[in-house]
């Protein structure tokens, strides 16, 4: 098959044939139909996420058809339409995994980093880790729904939404947890870097009552906020911009380092917290959502081939929504 191979943390991917992927008795053989391109992706590509598997593949909002299975996979037929997201397996023995909380599981595996992932033709999935898609969505508009949409959805539940929400870093997951919340009642408000107004008006056009700086205090208080910029700078202004009470959520795998700040912004009961991944039953309670809103993707597509361009544009922010990668395309 042909694949995107990282060879060494900071250089390009590189476009090979190598051997298809066997399924083991508890995983499914997906041809990749689409594969979103995520902020974690360019995290590994750099290096912030230190000792990737060797020749890796990356990806893991992938969108697949079933074509194969392993002797004991029961959950899905030949012929299913599948999405695999960012956590690919855990060891359903641990403290974590025994109390619910599988995606702090201390032996965990992730798709695209300690699993190759869906920047290639073929891929393996377990099937624990593994959700129908809905036939609302193409396979491109499904595929950010994996990543983008798993973490906003969670990180919206953990930010005890409702009121007045904050988003620093409009992108891709931004894009889709701006529809969430408005649809449950939040008034949404959107930070962006100062000088990018193409993300604000994307905002605005999604619904938000507000988009500007994040340097600049929004016109009310807010009763949370959820921060998808990898910038720890963005944390004391958050917490800044909210009310006595409220949670800010950091949303991101990899963030800079957090600023020392006056306890004067995290007193008043305000909380600061991390998401970490995603349980099945996020995936299992997302996607059954997701089409009832209904959700509304914007996706750029490029070809598997074009992963780096694909890379390269959204670490310069060229687009709005989400970057997918179309096999089928070459």
């Amino acid at each position: 098959m042909k694949a995107m191979i990282l060879g060494q943390q900071g250089c390009p991917l590189e476009y090979k044939n190598v051997p298809d992927p066997i399924p083991n008795n508890n995983q499914v053989l997906l041809r990749v139909l689409a594969c979103g391109v995520c902020r974690t992706d360019l995290h590994i590509l750099d290096g912030d996420l230190p000792n990737p598997k060797p020749a890796l593949i990356l990806g893991h909002e992938i969108v697949g058809e079933v074509i194969a299975k392993g002797e004991h996979v029961t959950m899905f037929e030949v012929g299913d339409r599948v999405g695999v997201p960012w956590l690919g397996w855990t060891c359903g023995e641990c403290y974590y995994c025994q109390t619910e909380r599988e995606n702090l599981c201390d032996k965990a595996l992730f798709t695209g980093y300690q699993i190759d992932g869906g920047f290639a033709e073929l891929t393996v999935a377990d099937q624990r880790y593994c959700f129908l898609i809905n036939n609302r969505y193409s396979d491109q508009n499904a595929a950010p729904l994996l990543c983008a949409g798993l973490i906003g959805y969670r990180a919206l539940k953990l930010s005890e939404d409702g009121g007045n929400v904050g988003i620093y870093g409009f992108g891709a997951a931004a894009h889709i947890v701006t529809q969430l919340a408005i649809h449950e009642g939040s008034k949404v408000y959107a930070f962006t870097q100062e000088q990018d107004k193409a993300a604000q008006d994307f905002a605005r056009q999604l619904g938000v009552v507000w988009a500007g700086s994040s340097k600049t205090l929004p016109p009310v208080t807010l009763e949370s906020a959820i921060i998808f910029a990898p910038v720890g700078d963005l944390v004391p202004l958050a917490l800044r911009a909210t009310n006595k009470g409220a949670t800010v959520v950091c949303a991101g795998i990899h963030m800079s380092d957090i600023p020392s700040l006056p306890y004067a912004l995290l007193w008043g009961e305000r909380v600061l917290r991390s998401v970490a991944n995603l349980t099945r039953a996020d995936g299992l309670a997302f996607m059954t959502l997701a089409p009832s809103i209904p959700i509304k993707t914007h996706c750029k597509t490029y070809p598997l081939s074009q992963a780096n361009q694909a890379l390269n544009d959204l670490r310069a922010g060229a687009f709005s929504g989400a970057a997918v990668l179309v096999p089928s395309l070459g």
